[in-house]
């Protein structure tokens, strides 16, 4: 007698976690005649993000929830995430799966810190999984870069470096064992104009990156040595970001604080013990701001 199948109701989900895209390092190397900037990046995805869940349903859908649900703009149809899903399916020789994706936002919306890319990179993930088909590489690759310069990168949420317009990747340093605090001063900072905002934008490369880093301090003395070439822009354009990192470099337990991407959000790197301390005492100082923590990897 064979078995009956579990409805869709009893599947337990599938759950992962939309990690957040942090640029510890961000240099803006040149101009392409099409308008986009070539830039060198480090890049680290820290145990904070955005949670997605996928689970059978009677057709493809995605609901969304959290707290910076209402802040994404648009009909669901337009969403990243379920233009991922279809894409998939059509390279894939595949009608679009039946199934309920829930977004839970937890990441502020268009913060320099990746949450849509990474959103949608999570949800070719999941879908690979749940159908039993996987890309090749290249395919995956191209897919991944059809919706977005960003969503590659975010394929593989481990340390990397970005060079190019964002496409160029490879493997990044081991770090060591840290923590990482994120603050958004929840005031929206425009990334074009940040750009224009720019004095120059041939800025000199990152030095060259170790294969490993073993302590805290090897990580944050290679960093003093990198910039973000956007932070005294978007600094000029939104200035919540100046008191944002004003607060991260008041405290001593805070090694290296700077902005991520083109803003708003701000890093602070820290020993892992003192990481939610730091939070806490922020969210106390200033409850209007969106403060997150945890390991850096």
């Amino acid at each position: 007698m064979t078995p009956a199948q579990p409805s869709p109701s009893r599947v337990s989900p599938r759950v992962e976690l939309a990690r957040a895209k942090v640029n510890l390092a961000l240099h803006i190397t040149g101009q392409r005649p099409d308008g986009y900037h070539l830039l060198e990046s480090l890049v680290v995805f820290p145990q904070i993000g955005d949670r997605i869940a996928l689970e059978p349903s009677d057709r493809l859908e995605l609901v969304v929830e959290g707290p910076f649900a209402r802040d994404l703009k648009g009909p669901s149809e337009d969403n990243l995430i379920l233009k991922s899903v279809r894409a998939f399916a059509e390279r894939a020789g595949l009608p679009p799966p039946t199934v309920r994706l829930t977004l839970t936002k937890r990441l502020p919306v268009a913060s320099g810190i990746g949450g849509g890319s990474s959103d949608a990179a999570t949800a070719l993930r999941l879908v690979e999984d749940f159908t039993g088909i996987y890309l090749d590489d290249a395919d995956l690759y191209a897919l991944a870069l059809s919706l977005g310069a960003d969503v590659p990168v975010c394929m593989y949420p481990e340390p990397q470096i970005m060079r190019g317009i964002g496409e160029e990747l490879e493997p990044g340093p081991d770090l060591p064992a840290c923590g990482i605090v994120l603050v958004n001063p929840k005031v929206g900072v425009s990334t074009a104009e940040a750009f224009k905002a720019m004095d120059r934008r041939d800025n000199p490369p990152m030095p060259l990156v170790p294969e490993s880093f073993d302590t805290l301090d090897q990580l944050t003395g290679y960093l003093a040595g990198c910039r973000n070439d956007m932070q005294d822009a978007a600094v000029g354009v939104c200035s919540a970001i100046g008191d944002v990192l004003s607060a991260l470099e008041a405290d001593d337990r805070v090694e290296l604080a700077r902005m991520s991407g083109s803003g708003a959000t701000c890093f602070a790197l820290c020993e892992v013990m003192n990481a939610l301390d730091i939070e806490r005492e922020l969210r106390n100082g200033h409850p209007e701001w969106w403060i997150a923590s945890g390991p850096l990897s």
